[in-house]
C-alpha cells in the first residue's frame, strides 16, 4: 500500500532545540535516567515560578474565560500592552495596531504567512532563533542570514547586512535581547539598522520577548521608539520576564509606517481571524503581569538568582582551557566557542549526543542556530548556582577527555 508523506514544504524547516538529541533525551528518562535539561528556557522546570499575583488574578477570573474574545485579544490585555508601549516611547500605538497571540511563536508564523509570497526574502541573524528560519521557509519564504560578530560582543554585521539586501528582501529580524547570545544592541546599531530599512523599504520585526531580563546596568531600547517612517513589528510576551512559558501569552504590536501597511494589516487580521482568537485564561495574566510589581528586577540584580547563575556560568565555561564565551548583557543563554585548535569537532550534533550519553546533560549545538561553523553550544543557565556549577564541571571534563 502507498505511504503517506509530509508536505514538502516542510523539507527545509528545521527546529533542533527540539530535534534529534531532544528524542535520544527522552529515551534515556524512560530508562529512569535524570537528565539536566539546559536545552530551552523553560523557567518553570527550575522553580522560577508565575508570580503568584498572576495566578490569583487568572484563577479569580476564569469565570470569564469560557467563551471565544474578539480575535485580536482581550480589551484589557491589550489596553495593558498600549500602556507598555507608551512607557517604551512607541509612538502612536491604538489598541487596534496589537494581536494577542498564543505566545510569540504563533504570531511570528502568523505575520510571516500575511507577509510573504513565494521567494520573498527576510534577513535573519545568525546565530538565530531557528524558529524566525522556520517560519519564513513555511511561509514559502527565503530566510538569508546575516553575520553576527562574536568580536563585536556579538553585535550584527551592518555591512554583511547590506551586501545581502536584493530586490526581493522584505524584512529584516532583529532579535534584543539576543537569543542564543545575550547580546543586547545600542542605540547606534539599532539606528543603522532604521537607516538600512528606510533606504530600502524594509520592514523591522523586532523580537524583544527578553527585554526586562538585562544585566550589569544594561538598559534595552525598543528599535520602534526610534522612528515613525518605518513599519515595525514588536513581539513580546509573558513566557520569559514572568516565567509563564505555559501560558502561551504573547503580543504583537504594529506601529511607524502603518499608512503604507493597510493592505498587509488586512492579510494579518484575516489570519487572526481564522483561529477565532487565542486561549483566554492566558490572557487574563497579561493585564496584572504588566501593571504589577516587576519581580524580574530581583533576579537579574547582583544577589539575584538570573545574576549569580549567570556570574558562575560565564566564569567557568571561560576556565575550560579552549573554551571562551562572550558575557551576555542580557536574556538567558550563554553560546560559548570551542577553539578548533582544542577542539576539531566535524559533527557539533554527535558533540551533544556524546555529552548527554556520558554526562545526562542536555545541550544545543550551534549549528542549530544557521551559523556555519561547528565551535559553539548553547547554555541555559536556569539552573540554580550550585547545579550549574556541578554542571560546568561535568563539562570541562568531558571536552578534556574529547580532546584526548
Amino acid at each position: 500500500m502507498q505511504n503517506y508523506f509530509k508536505s514538502a514544504k516542510l523539507d527545509n524547516v528545521c527546529y533542533e532545540i527540539r530535534g534529534v538529541v531532544l528524542r535520544e533525551a527522552r529515551r534515556l528518562e524512560e530508562e529512569g535516567h535524570r537528565v539536566l535539561k539546559l536545552n530551552i528556557g523553560n523557567p518553570a522546570a527550575f522553580e522560577l515560578d508565575v508570580p503568584e499575583e498572576i495566578q490569583q488574578d487568572v484563577i479569580y477570573n476564569m469565570h470569564q474565560a469560557q467563551g471565544y474574545v474578539e480575535s485580536k485579544g482581550l480589551f484589557s490585555a491589550r489596553k495593558a500592552v498600549m500602556h507598555y508601549s507608551q512607557q517604551r516611547g512607541i509612538p502612536r500605538v491604538d489598541i487596534d495596531d496589537i494581536y494577542l497571540g498564543n505566545g510569540v511563536s504563533e504570531l511570528i508564523v502568523m505575520s510571516m504567512q500575511a507577509m510573504l509570497n513565494t521567494g520573498d526574502e527576510v534577513l535573519i541573524p545568525a546565530p538565530d532563533y531557528p524558529l524566525w528560519t522556520a517560519a519564513v521557509t513555511l511561509s514559502s519564504g527565503k530566510p538569508v542570514h546575516y553575520r553576527c560578530d562574536e568580536q563585536q560582543n556579538w553585535f550584527p554585521d551592518i555591512d554583511d547586512i547590506k551586501k545581502k539586501i536584493t530586490r526581493r528582501t522584505k524584512a529584516i529580524v532583529l532579535i534584543n535581547p539576543n537569543n542564543p547570545t545575550g547580546a543586547v544592541y545600542s542605540d547606534e546599531l539599532l539606528h543603522q539598522v532604521i537607516e538600512l530599512a528606510r533606504k530600502h523599504n524594509l520592514i523591522i520585526l523586532a523580537d524583544e520577548i527578553y527585554d526586562k531580563i538585562l544585566y550589569d546596568g544594561t538598559v534595552h531600547t525598543s528599535i520602534a521608539s526610534l522612528a515613525e517612517d518605518v513599519l515595525f513589528f514588536t513581539y513580546n510576551g509573558l513566557s520569559k520576564n514572568y516565567r509563564a512559558a505555559g501560558y502561551r501569552s504573547g503580543w504583537m504590536i504594529i506601529s511607524g509606517a502603518k499608512h503604507r501597511a493597510r493592505d498587509l494589516i488586512e492579510g494579518i487580521e484575516m489570519l487572526s481571524n481564522m483561529r477565532l482568537c487565542a486561549n483566554v485564561p492566558a490572557q487574563l495574566a497579561i493585564q496584572t503581569a504588566l501593571g504589577g510589581y516587576q519581580s524580574i528586577n530581583d533576579l537579574v540584580a547582583p544577589g539575584g538568582r538570573l545574576y549569580e547563575q549567570r556570574e558562575t556560568t560565564w566564569r567557568m565555561l571561560n576556565d575550560i582551557p579552549g573554551v571562551s564565551c562572550v558575557k551576555p548583557q542580557g536574556a538567558l543563554y550563554m553560546f560559548p566557542k570551542l577553539d578548533p585548535k582544542h577542539f576539531p569537532i566535524a559533527n557539533d550534533e554527535k558533540l551533544v549526543l556524546d555529552l548527554l550519553l556520558q554526562e545526562k546533560i542536555l545541550l544545543v549545538q550551534g549549528s542549530a542556530f544557521n551559523i556555519d561553523d561547528k565551535q559553539h553550544l548553547r547554555v541555559v543557565f536556569l539552573p540554580r548556582q550550585d547545579t550549574m556549577a556541578d554542571a560546568m564541571g561535568r563539562l570541562a571534563n568531558f571536552l578534556e577527555h574529547y580532546r584526548q
